[in-house]
């Protein structure tokens, strides 16, 4: 099946993102916006059909597509993002999903996409500051008719649920036990990252492949020995406005 992947470009005010964990550092755009070409074309390179979303300049966290949409088999679900300063965000994010999926929309309470972790017909929401028990329903009441589950995940001390773990084989979650219960997802396998990289479970999986940011060498191995097989590249700057390699991108097949 084509793979399409929708991206944006890092906006002239990214100096200004929110932060909510970190405190904040110096975004150089110039070098933010060399890694996230990178990133295209790893994504390019594993296949992925990529579709640009209208730029936004004039918000600062606008290249992180994967919070305004939830995508599923037969459904695009337009979030409500957690931070005000961002749902201006969404409506150009519906306009290209609408070529590819119906649209469902959460109307009241908040959903950040980078809060919905799929694993085949479950999706695990982390419950954050920007995903409230509102969101969640209105997600749930979505989804339930095209067969999909939605759970609830306790999360603390991170941004979102991705920050804290992410799927990198099939069943197999790459896990900060600190931050996510790794019980939450009942019979799953999991991998924990090294303790001395913290940020480390967010990973994007594509097909038999994994985009993995470089700052994690030590978790990097990890997956090595588990046999998974990883692209990796820089996200540093991006990191700094709490941003991972699945924020980056809204991945879907078609």
């Amino acid at each position: 099946m084509p793979r399409i992947a929708l991206v944006r470009e890092v906006s002239d005010s990214i100096t200004r993102c929110e932060l909510t964990h970190l405190a904040r550092e110096p975004i150089d755009a110039a070098r933010a916006r060399a890694q996230h070409a990178a990133y295209r074309a790893a994504l390019a390179g594993l296949g992925c059909e990529l579709h640009e979303v209208a730029p936004l300049h004039d918000h600062p966290d606008a290249v992180f597509v994967e919070d305004c949409a939830v995508v599923v088999d037969g459904l695009a679900v337009i979030t409500r993002p957690g931070a005000a300063s961002r749902r201006g965000e969404v409506e150009s994010v519906a306009t290209v999903l609408a070529r590819f999926r119906p649209l469902g929309r959460i109307e009241a309470g908040t959903l950040d996409g980078g809060d919905v972790l799929r694993v085949g017909r479950t999706l695990y929401v982390g419950m954050t500051p920007r995903t409230d028990a509102e969101g969640i329903a209105q997600l749930q009441a979505l989804v339930a008719p095209l067969g999909y589950t939605v759970i609830a995940v306790p999360v603390t001390g991170c941004l979102h649920l991705k920050t804290g773990v992410g799927e990198v084989a099939p069943g197999l979650l790459l896990i900060n036990p600190k931050w996510v219960d790794p019980a939450a997802f009942g019979g799953l396998d999991h991998l924990a990252v090294d303790p001395a990289e913290p940020m480390a479970a967010n990973a994007l999986r594509i097909g038999d492949t994994v985009v993995y940011p470089q700052a994690f060498p030590r978790t990097a191995a990890r997956l090595a020995a588990r046999g998974i097989r990883t692209v990796s590249v820089d996200a540093y700057e991006l990191a700094k406005a709490e941003g991972g390699v699945t924020c980056c991108s809204v991945v879907f097949e078609v």
